[in-house]
């Protein structure tokens, strides 16, 4: 899986790096993996895509099942940020895309944003740079 996390307890946010070719697969298995464990509910969340070459993801309902699926591991107490960096075109398009249909889903708690930087992610999650 060209995805790898990991979990920052102190600072109480989950770090995923993806590279090379991302499918659906990957990306679902990376939301069973970590967004499972219990200790990390209502953490925040960084993906950074910048070493993803290609996107191979086989239609919006995908996107949308995908963000269906993240809202119900959204912990309803807190209102968690989720940072995304993007900084290619398709890469940006389809992650404003995933925060526009996460963010109408019903339940979602997060703060949802898709940058071209990592320091400006890090910058809205508190993280400085």
């Amino acid at each position: 899986m060209p995805i790898d996390y990991v979990i920052d307890h102190e600072h109480r946010v989950v770090r995923a790096r993806a590279w090379g070719v991302m499918t659906d697969e990957d990306v679902f298995g990376y939301q069973s993996a970590v967004w499972t464990q219990p200790q990390v509910r209502g953490y925040d969340e960084l993906v950074d895509v910048t070493e993803v070459q290609h996107i191979s993801l086989p239609s919006i309902g995908r996107i949308r099942d995908l963000a269906n699926l993240s809202v119900l591991r959204d912990d309803p107490e807190r209102v968690s940020k989720f940072a995304i960096v993007a900084p290619g075109d398709i890469s940006y398009m389809i992650a404003r895309l995933y925060k526009a249909i996460r963010g109408a889903t019903s339940g979602n708690t997060r703060k949802i944003a898709v940058f071209h930087t990592l320091p400006e992610a890090l910058r809205f999650l508190g993280l400085g740079s």
